[in-house]
């Protein structure tokens, strides 16, 4: 019980501080939306406007408030999930993000599960033969996948899967069942393992090789224990905090850049793709709300990675 009321008061202090992150990006990116933004009032007025007519609608948008009763507006709407309706459709944004996240969350999963759990077990196949000739072979394809670019690798598994091969559909998002599912998700998801594989590979290696420096490691190999015990039970263990910090924050950029790309490419319906089209057409509702939410899932994966890794060593102490 007494545990349960720390990990709540440290959940608590984790979301409170990262109010100002919140109230800094949503303040940003309203002054960049209102001030550098298009007109909303010139897109909706229709052709030759008078005075009247603009001054008449920009006081029905509220346009014509002071700034900050407009972004206290912006901070109450985003926080009742009243998102506006996009300026395109006329959709409700809020039931837009619901029909799309599901999407993009279905796309990337598997890639970014199969991508982490590959790098892993890569990174420590290369630090228990470092310095070996695997090693080498590990280390050179990661800097290999480093050096190509994702708009690259998209094209390429395009073209070989898609279009050379005809195995998998490079285009949409008609997802009726298990088969067609796995179709359409094969080859954004060797897309996505491709373009991450290298970095965390890189990364798992070097927090690896430097926890198996440490002197219960040495000892253990010296009493003659196997590999899987050493890297599991002791390895793994000693860099496990960097390992899922790693893991965690990767999560915001998985949604926002890997979902932008990838979803632009394959022409599928997800955040990625609307975010995308709002950049393009100007639609301030869609982009005020994703950049609002994109803070809010920055915060909360902050919050995560500290309880895990609070959970993961009980020697930090709950600040």
């Amino acid at each position: 019980m007494r545990l349960r009321i720390e990990l709540l008061r440290f959940i608590l202090r984790k979301l409170t501080a990262a109010l100002p992150l919140l109230f800094g990006v949503t303040l940003v990116s309203f002054t960049l939306t209102v001030h550098f933004g298009p007109d909303p009032v010139h897109a909706l007025s229709g052709k030759n406007p008078t005075t009247a007519d603009l001054a008449a609608l920009r006081r029905e948008l509220g346009q014509d408030q002071p700034f900050w009763i407009r972004y206290a507006g912006y901070l109450r709407r985003l926080a009742t999930l009243d998102l506006g309706h996009t300026e395109t459709t006329g959709e409700k944004v809020r039931d837009l993000v619901a029909r799309t996240v599901p999407v993009s969350a279905l796309l990337l999963g598997p890639g970014f599960v199969l991508g982490t759990g590959l790098a892993l077990l890569l990174a420590m196949f290369a630090a228990w033969h470092r310095g070996s000739r695997l090693d080498r072979l590990i280390t050179g394809a990661s800097v290999a996948g480093m050096s190509l670019s994702f708009v690259i690798i998209i094209i390429a598994l395009q073209a070989v899967f898609g279009v050379w091969l005809g195995w998998f559909p490079v285009r949409g998002w008609e997802v009726t069942g298990p088969a067609s599912y796995l179709a359409h998700v094969t080859i954004p998801t060797l897309a996505f393992v491709l373009a991450s594989i290298g970095y965390n590979t890189r990364f798992f290696r070097a927090m690896l090789v430097n926890a198996m420096n440490a002197g219960h490691v040495r000892t253990a190999r010296a009493y003659g224990a196997g590999p899987v015990c050493i890297m599991f039970r002791h390895v793994l263990r000693g860099c496990l905090l960097p390992i899922v910090t790693r893991v965690v924050y990767s999560v915001p950029a998985l949604v926002i850049s890997g979902s932008l790309l990838i979803e632009s490419h394959f022409s599928i319906p997800g955040i990625g793709r609307v975010t995308y089209h709002a950049m393009l057409s100007g639609d301030q509702p869609v982009i005020m709300a994703v950049v609002g939410l994109s803070a809010v899932v920055f915060a909360v994966t902050a919050t995560v990675a500290d309880l895990l890794c609070r959970l993961a060593d009980p020697r930090i102490r709950l600040a």
